[in-house]
């Protein structure tokens, strides 16, 4: 568990419109879910109990902090205090410092030292929750984590320390330098680049599976979303789409198919 992502959470200004987005474009069931003081969505694969994704609204508070639309990744840790204090110890930064969801687990926010802001989290795993979830790589899923990195380069050894990480496939992007591949044993989890100049500040993208790359886009269209990038072919001979929610939040698609 420990250095795997292990759950993605949108954080929107309008959940109800969200809802009607990702519903019929991920083809997910949403389910409600009464927290303290807010209401919280968990966005599960039908014929799969557990969720794969989260939802909840971003606050007044957090809008005045210019905290804006987006998405964030869960990475499973075995200490979550221990690797928060380690974050900070090492040049990163405790955002929101940890704290128990009752019945879930135990997370922080935290920033690498360029700025890239994660979850990290130990959780309380239920009995008898093998098999709840669908298989990685299914439709509906995470299939990739990336990171737009201020300099990769000068970011890798604190991720590789913090969770294990080690370096996979690298791909020659031209101008655009190194696009550096991870993975934790045997199991490529995602990329790291250095992000271009006009990007305001590093930060984690996430890709969702779909069947098809042009069915999905026209869908993201369709639904009152906005194709930022692509569709391109990338090396390994998928499919990837760069894509902007109505409440803007950024998200990316990946297919197998065009």
């Amino acid at each position: 568990m420990h250095g795997t992502f292990i759950w993605h959470e949108l954080m929107t200004p309008d959940p109800a419109a969200a809802k009607a987005f990702y519903g019929p474009l991920l083809g997910w069931e949403p389910t409600d879910m009464q927290m303290e003081g807010f209401t919280y969505t968990s966005f599960a694969v039908p014929g799969f109990p557990f969720g794969v994704a989260g939802m909840m609204a971003l606050t007044e508070d957090m809008k005045g902090q210019g905290i804006p639309p987006n998405w964030t990744g869960y990475i499973g840790v075995d200490d979550v205090d221990q690797t928060a204090a380690d974050y900070a110890a090492n040049g990163g930064t405790i955002c929101r410092p940890a704290e128990d969801i009752p019945g879930v687990g135990r997370f922080a926010v935290v920033a690498d030292p360029q700025g890239a802001i994660l979850c990290i989290m130990t959780p309380k795993m239920e009995d008898g929750s093998e098999g709840s979830w669908p298989t990685p790589g299914s439709v509906g899923t995470v299939g990739w984590n990336e990171l737009m990195a201020g300099d990769w380069e000068k970011v890798w050894d604190f991720y590789a320390a913090r969770f294990g990480w080690e370096k996979d496939m690298a791909v020659d992007m031209d101008a655009m330098g190194t696009y550096q591949t991870f993975k934790l044993g045997d199991r490529g989890i995602g990329g790291m680049m250095t992000k271009r100049p006009e990007m305001p500040m590093p930060y984690w993208g996430f890709y969702f599976i779909v069947p098809a790359i042009d069915a999905a886009i026209e869908k993201v269209k369709s639904l009152g979303g906005e194709l930022l990038m692509g569709p391109h072919q990338v090396p390994g001979g998928s499919w990837i789409a760069a894509c902007q929610d109505p409440q803007g939040a950024y998200f990316n698609l990946t297919s197998a198919e065009k």
